[in-house]
Parts: C-alpha cells; structure tokens; sequence
C-alpha cells in the first residue's frame, strides 16, 4: 500500500441489502454504507455503492488500496440451478455414481423421499477407460480421441461451457486428470476445466466429484460475474487488490476465486462469524454465539476459544429443510454455521392447517416488504416490526429510505390478521414470535450436536434484523448476556476487512501412524505448506508473512470415520512420539475414553496457510460514533407483551451514547443500519468499545 492509498472498503451482498465498510487506516475511522441489492446483476449495487460511498466521503478511488467482497452467488447458483451446462470426464464404469449416491436415507420411514438430482445430467457423462488403483499402480492409462465427437456434440447441442474430470484414486495420482486437462485446452480451449485432484483431493469418490462437478457448474458463472464486477470497478478508477471472502474465512484473488468458485460457499455468513470471533477476543469472551441476521437469511456460529468451529463439509440444495443426507455434499473447507430462511423480508402467511407461517421464501430487495413501497403487497417481517414500533419510518436507513406504515399495515391485515380474525397488531406480533422461535428451535439443534451449553455462551448480535430480535432469541435459549457492537447493522462488512489473505488445502493419504517416523511426517507437512504458499505469492504475500497451522484426520485402524487433530508445537524429531497422546486426547474429548495400545493411522492431511490479519493491531471506530448530543432523541409507542400491550418507549440515538451510559428497557436504541430492542426489565450498558452490552432479567 502506498501513502495515497489509505483506504480499504468491505462490500458483502446479500439477499435485500447489500453492505459497505470503508476503513481508514492513516485515521482509524470506518463509513459505513448500505442500499438494496441488485438481484439481476448483483455487481451493479456493488459499483454504484462504491460510488456513492467515495462521493460521500470525499475519496478517490484511487486511494483504495483494497476491496474485498463476500458474495452469495455460487450458493445461489447451486440452489436455483442457475450455473452453466456441464459435462464430466469419468472413469470406466463409473459414470453412475453421482446417481448411486451414499446409498443413505436420510429419512428411514419416508416411502416418496427424493433426493437432488445431479449437476450434470447422465447424458452429458462420458466414460474414460482409465484406471488407477487404490494403492497408485497404474492398470490402464487413458485414451481420449475417442470422446472428440461426443463432446463436440454436447458443445452444439448442450451448450456445455464446463467440463469436471472426475478419475478414481486421482488423490493419490493426479497424472491421468492432468492429462484429460491439457488435452481438454488443446482441442476445446473455450471450456472451463475443473480437475477432482486439484479442487479436493480427497478420497472418498462421491463427495470429491460432487464437489467438483458444483465447481464446473457455477465457474463459468463467477468468471463472467469477476470480469463485469472487476471492469465497472476500474471504470470508477479503482486499481487496488481485489479481493473475494471464501467459505472458511479466507481471501482469494479474483483469478484464484475463478479457478475455485466452489470454496465461495458461505461467502458473506463467514465474514459476520470471524468478526463475532474478534470481538470475542477483545471482550475476553471464550464462548460465543454470533447471531447474524439480514434481509433474507439468519445465521448461526459457535465461537470457542475466539475462533469459530470449522468442518470440512456442507449441504448444498436439500431438498428437505434440515434433513441432512438430503442435499448435494460439498467437501471443502467452511466455518461451522447454521442458517435458516428469516430475515426481514420473510413473507409471512397462514398454511393450510391454519398456522402461522414465516419464511423460508423471502421478499429479497425487488420488490421487498410491502412498506417499502416497490410494489410489494405481502406481509414480511419488516412490515411486522414496524407496526410494532421497533421501527420507525421516518429514520430507515438513517432517514435515506422512508417506509410505508399503512402499507404494512394493510399487507398484515390483509394475508395474516384477516384470515387469522385477529386484529393487526397481534397478526404482527405473532410474525415476529414465530421468527424468534425458529430462529432458537435451529440453534438449539446446532448447538445440541456440537455439545454446546448456551447457558456458558454470551450473543453478539449484528445484521440489519439482529439487534431487532436478539434480546428474544437469546431468552428463548437461556443466553444470560447480549452485545452488539457499533456498526451491527453492517459487521460482515466489517469482518472481511479483517480477514487474512489464505488458503487451505486437504489431501488423502491413508497410512499407518507406525510406519512414519518425524522425518517423514516433516516432509509430508513440509511439501503440503509449500503447495499452499504457492497460492498466497499469486496474491503478493511473502513467504517469510504466511503462517501455517497443521492439522490431521486421525482414526484407529479399522474404523469407518476419523476425527480431527491439531498438530501443536513444532515439526521437530519429536513429532512422531507426540501424535499418539494428541490423537487419544482429542478422541477422548469426543468419546470421553481413548484406547492407548490400539494402532492409529492418518487419513488426511491439512494445512491453512494465511498472510498477517488485516488491522490486527489497531483500533477502528465509527466516525459517526463520536458521542455528541443528547442520547434521548424521542419517545415512540412500541408493543411488549411484558406491558400486556403497546407502551411509550424511550428511543435513543445510539451515536450519542458514551461509555458508562446505562438505560433499563423497554428502550429502542437507533443507528443507521440498525436497531437495538431493550426488553422490558433487561438492563443494557454501553462499554469501553461503544458495545451496546445486554443484561437479561429472565432467562428461563
């Protein structure tokens, strides 16, 4: 970064609104920004955001040092099936495993149950008589003149854009899917290739191919998305580093993220959690929820020990909410998250039993809540919290986007009040329950697989709908403590300014842990770091900047399933003797017994290699934050059924709080993006950092 370039701006995308972060770091000041998503071309409001923000503030672009932006397109893609036609190069008698499957029900007594249909249909696959074995040795090598005309006919008639190569036991031998490739490039250049060796070389067939069948799918679509995205943010003059957020809270380069679209998945969620997880830290906090909840989606995170849980799987497209086995399973590296379809433009209605229904679908940004006045008619949440009075319509979005009170009114009367009989502010109350109450229902599942406590957690809410209903939830789930912190309403913005430059990278290699003495383990390690740092030079960062943490898949010789163990200390001569007691650790803290004199091999092997964390070291505030004027800016009538009703509520201006202020609920605590609902008896302060800190009365 040079001395005119002080800036760097987050953008993350989602559903409704998509949110803008401009750090500077010569002052130490964040502007913030936020406007409705575009959904035909989600890099129009990301240009024109940018814009806005720069004339606002009175930058150049061409003092922007960094842009990095989490997106939600390939998780979109995937779900609507909006990627491009796609064809595979599988093995010999193979060709029908994306349709076998795991042979697994995810429901035993479900007599229609369905499960999503491949990615690439089985026309479009087409067999290649090579084989490696499972140990390496080589028993046919390919021949690809063959398959010249079938895919020349699926380019005519298919319109195939992308091609996966999918080979058996390519993890231990890539040579045969290298091949496939370079022949690929030299007889059909226009396509994209996606190779299983080089997207998750990992061993377990069926998922690897899925896996890179979705990165087949959807790069032709992020390649086009990059380069739109990447030419309007030049034409504004912007020459900085652009950057893309992955799944498991790393940056990429945009020409890494086009070789990689499938490491995209979870975007923008992962920003919010490694922001919760830093906060988390400079509170002391070792147990965390991070409550992330926007427009369309409401996100959940356990933090522990400040770093969100990870795994090296998801789901992506079930075809039955919260059934797992019932989606495509991708294998790549992801915070541990839960997600769920609330958010402020969840449509509410009344199914066919009579019951009160929010959610999953979603007004989006066009045309949005009914009180936005773009020509929606149907009740949102949104719409329910401003008929209850936790929104005002005269400061939405700071005063920027006025609402439509009667609007929302009439939508609720007319879709939930009038076919429920009940009058409107009880249909918007009952909206707003129903949310709250499926937001805790999913938490509690996550949490009760994850043996976590909540009664030990604290919940740092944030998203333009999470200060809203944070409080509740948090009752609901026996959360004693809730902070949101300055710029809630737009934190993942802020998180992926904070995120590092990185990379990580698991490969199978099943061995016994007997047969490996630290030598071996060392070069193992040693080759694997080496792989991954190549990735970060593309991106500028130094070898001597990358950090590397090492991990291992470990499990004892003839189980099924493997668990994961850190690899702590140095790679020294004592390495060997120390993964014994560190796998039996670990398999007890799981198992809660471990069994010493029983033999263990490894199955995978990680690295995550990351570059320095952005602004680790400094202080960032709002500029806004400034603490000026008179914090009570007016009181509104807002309904708490505590008060058996509505109640004149103090409403604070959350910008002119210091610390040290203290205020009882019920109260509304306003700010551009956001707004914080102080429950009736809950006790709130703010702290040394500007935290809005919630103390709750009732717990149980």
């Amino acid at each position: 970064m040079t001395a005119h370039q002080r800036y760097r701006i987050g953008v993350d995308i989602g559903g409704t609104f998509t949110d803008f972060a401009l750090f500077d770091d010569a002052t130490g000041e964040i502007m913030t920004h936020k406007r409705l998503t575009t959904p035909d071309d989600p890099s129009q409001a990301v240009v024109e955001g940018v814009r806005t923000l720069a004339a606002e503030t009175g930058i150049a672009i061409a003092e922007v040092a960094t842009l990095v932006h989490g997106t939600t397109l390939v998780t979109n893609a995937l779900i609507e099936r909006r990627g491009a036609p796609t064809a595979m190069l599988v093995t010999a008698g193979f060709r029908d495993t994306l349709d076998i499957g795991l042979e697994r029900r995810y429901d035993l007594f479900d007599l229609r149950i369905r499960f999503p249909a491949p990615l690439v249909p089985r026309h479009l696959r087409f067999e290649v008589g090579e084989r490696i074995a499972y140990d390496g040795t080589i028993r046919a090598t390919p021949d690809f003149t063959a398959l010249e005309a079938p895919l020349e006919t699926a380019v005519e008639t298919d319109g195939i854009e992308s091609v996966a190569i999918c080979f058996l036991h390519s993890y231990l031998d890539p040579r045969h899917e290298r091949a496939a490739a370079a022949w690929l490039a030299e007889r059909f250049p226009r396509l994209k290739v996606s190779v299983s060796s080089e997207i998750f070389p990992f061993m377990r067939e069926f998922e690897r191919w899925t896996t890179t069948c979705m990165n087949a799918f959807v790069q032709p679509v992020v390649d086009r998305y990059v380069a739109r995205l990447e030419a309007g943010l030049a034409t504004l003059g912007f020459a900085g580093n652009f950057l893309i957020m992955t799944s498991s809270g790393g940056t990429l380069t945009g020409d890494l993220a086009r070789r990689f679209p499938v490491r995209l998945l979870e975007s923008g969620p992962a920003a919010g959690a490694l922001m919760s997880a830093r906060h988390g830290r400079s509170l002391g906090l070792d147990q965390v929820l991070s409550f992330d909840m926007g427009g369309t989606t409401a996100k959940g995170c356990i933090v522990r020990d400040g770093a969100p849980l990870k795994r090296y799987e998801l789901e992506v497209g079930r075809v039955h909410d919260f059934k797992r086995g019932s989606g495509l399973p991708a294998k790549i590296p992801v915070l541990d998250m839960i997600e769920i379809g609330a958010g402020g433009g969840s449509l509410a209605d009344v199914d066919a039993r009579g019951v009160l229904q929010v959610g999953p679908r979603s007004a989006g940004a066009v045309p949005g809540p009914a009180c936005y006045g773009q020509g929606g008619t149907r009740a949102t949440l949104t719409d329910a919290n401003l008929t209850l009075g936790y929104l005002d319509a005269s400061s939405f979005l700071g005063g920027r986007m006025p609402l439509d009170a009667a609007a929302a009114r009439a939508a609720i009367a007319d879709g939930v009040g009038g076919v429920l009989g009940v009058s409107v502010e009880r249909a918007a109350w009952g909206i707003h329950e129903v949310i709250n109450e499926d937001v805790a229902r999913a938490f509690r599942v996550h949490a009760s697989e994850r043996g976590v406590d909540y009664r030990r957690c604290s919940m740092i809410a944030f998203g333009g709908s999470g200060p809203l209903h944070a409080a509740r939830v948090a009752r609901k789930l026996r959360i004693p403590r809730v902070i949101c912190p300055t710029g809630a309403g737009v934190m993942s913005a802020f998180g992926l300014l904070s995120s590092p430059v990185g990379f990580e990278l698991v490969r199978s290699r099943r061995i016994g842990l007997a047969r490996l003495d630290a030598a071996a383990l060392r070069t193992e390690f040693e080759m694997l770091g080496a792989e991954a740092e190549r990735f970060l030079a593309e991106a500028g960062i130094a070898a001597a900047d990358v950090a590397r943490r090492y991990r291992l898949d470990m499990r004892y010789e003839g189980q099924g399933y493997e668990i994961e163990v850190p690899v702590e200390g140095p790679l020294d001569d004592t390495l060997a003797a120390r993964l014994p007691a560190a796998f039996s650790s670990e398999y007890a803290k799981i198992f809660g017994v471990a069994f010493p004199d029983k033999p263990v091999e490894i199955v995978n092997w990680k690295v995550d290699a990351s570059g320095p964390e952005p602004g680790r070291d400094r202080d960032y505030r709002l500029k806004s934050a400034a603490g000026a004027g008179h914090a009570r800016k007016t009181v509104r009538s807002a309904y708490f059924p505590e008060t058996r009703g509505f109640v004149d509520c103090p409403v604070y201006d959350r910008y002119a709080l210091r610390p040290g202020d203290a205020i009882t609920g019920p109260a509304l605590v306003e700010e551009r993006e956001s707004t914080t609902v102080v429950c009736p008896g809950d006790a709130m302060h703010v702290d040394d950092r500007l935290n809005l800190v919630l103390d709750l009365a009732v717990t149980r």
